[in-house]
């Protein structure tokens, strides 16, 4: 109630094949006598698993390094991809975009990483593109972590989302710029700033829109949670009015006019407002029924409704609320 080639192994050389190429094998035998000046001896490691010199994991030799332009080209096919989904995330409004977004970067990053890590790139920059890709990964990693906090609704907005990939988004474009200044080597994917996590917050009682108010009755709102809320109360499809209350705290909203309101309110930690909203730990609701405002005029009276919600469950509360889906709730 309240009122998202088979190595190549190494073997012992047989008893035909000694008597061939050494010259003074008098027997095969393991009594066999030695030779004056000195014992044969036939060398290597019997089941050894190492590959010969040179040889990569398929038995053959280990690729050649990419020319420094075959290695641009490289770099430059998967550049545009993950700059593109970067970009996307931080442009992204309303949770379910974010949601949709952060899964698409996340794989974007990794599948570049996996193209690039089975890349021989030049010598000379051989650590600065093992670092690079590691980078990559990380990113990928926490962009993981982040789409289940988005789904949980920990994290609300995009800018909660890159102040959550900070310490990474910051390791990767530094290593983008090291591959980059050691050849002109197109690695910049890193085009947004992840700005630091912050926790925002207005005043109790702010009006974020206030139409008329200027009728006889009135919304006392009491929001008894752990964080702060800002109420909004819609007339058929427009808004009246949206304030915001913080937790712990009540707000009495005076002069609301007749008629019949739908009255929706989010919870969340860092209130945002160029978008209007939480960015961090945001829920979405609406009371089930709707609240009626109306004056009534006697001879000797006149009557009119006042209503009191609150936005924390309550002993006796009957005022049930739901869910609402985030792109349904008044902007």
């Amino acid at each position: 109630m309240g009122q998202v080639v088979r190595p190549v192994r190494p073997r012992l050389i047989s008893c035909a094949l000694a008597l061939a190429t050494l010259s003074a094998v008098g027997a095969c035998s393991s009594g066999a006598q030695s030779p004056a000046g000195g014992e044969p001896k036939v060398t290597g490691v019997a089941g050894g698993n190492g590959a010969a010199p040179g040889a990569g994991a398929d038995g053959g030799r280990s690729p050649a390094a990419l020319t420094p332009e075959g290695y641009k080209s490289e770099l430059e096919s998967r550049r545009e991809p993950m700059t593109d989904a970067i970009s996307a995330l931080a442009g992204a409004r309303g949770v379910k975009a974010l949601d949709q977004r952060v899964g698409r970067a996340e794989e974007a990053l990794t599948g570049a990483a996996d193209a690039l890590s089975a890349l021989t790139p030049p010598e000379d920059v051989r650590a600065q593109h093992e670092a690079y890709v590691t980078s990559l990964r990380d990113v990928a990693t926490k962009l993981g972590s982040a789409s289940d906090k988005v789904g949980a609704r920990d994290l609300c907005t995009s800018s909660a989302v890159l102040a959550d990939l900070g310490d990474e988004l910051t390791a990767l474009d530094e290593a983008g710029r090291a591959l980059q200044s050691a050849g002109d080597y197109p690695a910049d994917v890193v085009t947004v700033k992840a700005g630091e996590r912050q926790t925002r917050r207005l005043r109790n009682g702010s009006f974020i829109t206030k139409g008329t108010l200027n009728g006889r009755g009135s919304l006392e709102i009491s929001n008894g949670g752990n964080f702060d809320a800002v109420v909004s109360v819609v007339k058929g499809g427009s808004k009246a009015f949206s304030v915001y209350v913080r937790k712990k705290a009540k707000f009495k909203v005076r002069g609301v006019r007749d008629g019949t309101y739908r009255i929706y309110f989010t919870h969340g930690a860092d209130w945002e407002g160029k978008n209007r909203t939480f960015t961090r730990n945001c829920s979405f609701e609406r009371f089930e029924k709707a609240a009626k405002f109306k004056t009534t005029f006697t001879a000797t009276q006149i009557l009119w409704h006042d209503w009191r919600i609150t936005l924390h469950a309550v002993s006796g509360g009957n005022a049930p609320t739901k869910p609402v889906d985030p792109d349904d709730f008044p902007g």
